[in-house]
C-alpha cells in the first residue's frame, strides 16, 4: 500500500476529495467519478477504467475480496489509503457500508464507436432520474446494444446512484451526453439509422415491426415521454399493448422490452426471397 497510516480525520485532502466529489460530481475533460463498494470497483478494474485512488477500511481489507482487489491495485500503481470505519461510513450513501471507495476517471467515448456494427441504439429523452438512467444503460448492454444517446438535461450517467443502477455498464457501453435531441437526430439520419419512437398509444405493436436494421429507439422521461416534435420526425412510431386498466410502463421496463425484440429478430435466419 501506498501508505499505511489510518486516517481518521475529517479534514485529511483525500476525504475532502470524496466528499467534495459527493455533494457536487465533477464534469469536465479530466472529471472523476466516485466509485463505492467491491463489485462497483471491480466492474471499473476490468473494464480498463484508470483508478485514481482508493479508500478502503481495515476490515474490508482483512478480507479474502479486499486482499484480491488490492493485488490488483498494487500491480497497477494505484495508491491505496486506509479509512477509518466510521469517517467512510459518514460518506457512503450505501445502506450497507462495504468499506471502499475509490476515485476513477471516466471514461470517454467517441462517436463513432457507437455506430460500429449494425448500429442497434438507445436514446434517452431528458431521463432525469439517475437510478433510472443507470437501468436504462445495463438493459442496453444486455441486449447488445452498440451504444446510447443521453440528451441535454438526462442525468449524470457518472454520478453515484446512475453508476449503482448500471453496475458497471456506464463504464463499458460507448454512450455521448449533452447533446440536444436534434443533433442526435441529425446525427442519426446522416448515418442511415432508422429512429423508432416509443409511444403508448401508438397503433403498431413493438413484436409486429421488422427490427434488424441500423435502429434508434427514442425513449423519454415516464414524466413527459417523447416530445411531439420528435415523434412526428421519426420513422417509426411503436407501443407496448397493456392490459387491465395500466396506462404506461416504467422506461426501464419498456427499453427492455424493445431492445431484446430487436436483438430476438437479429438472431433469426433472413427469411428466403421468394422471388
Amino acid at each position: 500500500m501506498s501508505e499505511t497510516e489510518l486516517i481518521r480525520s475529517r479534514t485529511n485532502p483525500l476525504v475532502r476529495r470524496l466528499r467534495a466529489l459527493k455533494q457536487r460530481g465533477e464534469r469536465g475533460e479530466e472529471a472523476l467519478a466516485l466509485l463505492e463498494g467491491a463489485r462497483l470497483l471491480e466492474e471499473a478494474l476490468a473494464s480498463g477504467v484508470q483508478v485514481v485512488e482508493v479508500a478502503i477500511t481495515p476490515r474490508a481489507l482483512g478480507g479474502a475480496r479486499g486482499r484480491r482487489l488490492l493485488q490488483q491495485l498494487e500491480a497497477t500503481g494505484t495508491p491505496v489509503r486506509l479509512l477509518h470505519e466510521d469517517l467512510l461510513d459518514s460518506i457512503s450513501e450505501a445502506e450497507t457500508c462495504q468499506g471502499v471507495l475509490a476515485l476513477a476517471r471516466r471514461p470517454r467515448f467517441v462517436e463513432a464507436q457507437l455506430f460500429a456494427g449494425a448500429p442497434l441504439l438507445m436514446v434517452a429523452l431528458g431521463v432525469q432520474n439517475p437510478g433510472n438512467l443507470g437501468g436504462l444503460l445495463r438493459t442496453a448492454e444486455a441486449a447488445g446494444a452498440s451504444g446510447a444517446f443521453l440528451t441535454r438535461g438526462c442525468a449524470d450517467p457518472f454520478s453515484w446512484k446512475a453508476l449503482r443502477g448500471s453496475m458497471g455498464s456506464a463504464f463499458r457501453l460507448p454512450h455521448l451526453a449533452g447533446l440536444s435531441p436534434e443533433q442526435v437526430m441529425r446525427r442519426l439520419r446522416a448515418r442511415g439509422v432508422r429512429t423508432v419512437a416509443a409511444m403508448p398509444a401508438a397503433p403498431t405493436s413493438y413484436d409486429e415491426a421488422d427490427l434488424r436494421g441500423p435502429i434508434a429507439f427514442l425513449l423519454g422521461s415516464e414524466a413527459a415521454g417523447v416530445p411531439e416534435s420528435l415523434t412526428r420526425g421519426a420513422d417509426l412510431c411503436l407501443g407496448i399493448p397493456l392490459a387491465g386498466e395500466v396506462e404506461s410502463l416504467n422506461v426501464g421496463v419498456a427499453a427492455g422490452l424493445l431492445l431484446f425484440e430487436a436483438a430476438r429478430q437479429r438472431r433469426r435466419p433472413p427469411v428466403p426471397d421468394s422471388g
